[in-house]
């Protein structure tokens, strides 16, 4: 089967192509009577649309949302709210479908699963699915408005001097090359108490959420990987008293331990790969048989990256607006 939904009690389900008419999602379990109108939904659309600079694609879609159902007079029913964005500016004769498997793809995986593929862009798996997410999440905030989320590019292709990164992006893109990116996103404001301890882990959740972004290929909360090189004595995040609850010397765990929400902030860190998607040519094998060299002429980012930071973003308010919901339906109460 096909897995286009995500969440629990807060559930977001996508649909549609890179290269189709249009894109959607439908999210289900809302709260009724939260105002939400589609200008709301567009300042974080805004962030992620394609043909903004010179560093990220220039396909030029306005990516306009339309809310088709679930809305009211400006508020929330709390049946499901339908969205739809059309496609406007889809050039697919860039994506023969005789054309050589682009590595590091989803092309060839994508026929051999299900037999029969749609070359265009990536179809389904393109990273076009994205902007939709980006919508639920703006959904999302609403539902969590005491909590301030903010992503942001740290790394392009290695290098953490921002100073650097337009040089670096410029002679990448003339070598018909890309790079990574690391995006880092805060969310302050969450209180203590929400995930679970075993199978609703909030860090789980929020690493599975970022790693189903295109692209991602690495996901760590608060010092991830670097805590395996420290010792005990020096990993843990000393507690003490404070006036309205205990204060913390340090936030490691990146605000979560045991899979629940310590009240600190929650820091998530997400490793782009470079666009697979270059002009320079690949070896590769044809979908007919035989060696062949992928060349992708269409129109791409030379840093994925820079553009994901409002997905990141996206799908942490998702992921902590299902953990509210599910808080509240077991505890009774929004701490």
């Amino acid at each position: 089967m096909s897995i286009n939904q995500f969440g629990r009690l807060l559930t977001l389900t996508t649909w549609g192509e890179s290269h189709g008419p249009a894109i959607g999602g439908v999210l289900d379990g809302c709260p009724p009577g939260i105002n939400l109108d589609e200008a709301w939904m567009q300042r974080f659309l805004d962030q992620r649309r394609p043909g903004t600079s010179k560093n990220v694609t220039p396909r030029q879609e306005p990516d306009r949302i339309r809310i088709l159902s679930g809305v009211y007079e400006g508020r929330t029913t709390g049946t499901s709210i339908g969205m739809v964005i059309d496609n406007v500016d889809a050039r697919s004769k860039d994506y023969p479908v005789d054309a050589p498997y682009r590595p590091g793809h989803a092309d060839y995986v994508y026929d051999r699963k299900y037999g029969f593929r749609d070359p265009r862009g990536g179809g389904r798996a393109s990273a076009r699915e994205t902007a939709v997410r980006v919508a639920g999440g703006a959904i999302a905030r609403l539902i969590i408005p005491d909590v301030s989320i903010e992503a942001r590019v740290t790394e392009i292709g290695g290098e953490s001097d921002a100073e650097r990164w337009e040089a670096l992006l410029d002679d990448t893109r003339r070598a018909g090359d890309s790079v990574g990116a690391i995006v880092e996103c805060v969310a302050d404001g969450v209180p203590v108490g929400w995930g679970a301890p075993v199978y609703g882990k909030l860090d789980a959740d929020l690493a599975a959420a970022c790693m189903g972004i295109n692209a991602v290929k690495g996901v760590e909360i608060g010092a991830g990987f670097e805590t395996a090189r420290m010792k005990g004595s020096t990993s843990q995040d000393a507690m003490r008293e404070g006036p309205d609850g205990p204060t913390f010397d340090g936030n490691m765990a990146g605000g979560i331990v045991g899979g629940i929400s310590t009240g600190q902030p929650v820091i998530v860190r997400v490793a782009f790969k470079p666009t697979s998607s270059i002009r320079l040519p690949v070896p590769s094998i044809n979908p007919s048989g035989g060696n062949a060299e992928a060349i992708t002429r269409g129109r791409h980012d030379p840093c994925v990256g820079i553009r994901g930071a409002p997905v990141v973003e996206a799908m942490v308010a998702l992921v902590l607006a299902d953990h509210k919901l599910l808080h509240r339906a077991q505890c009774g109460d929004v701490r």
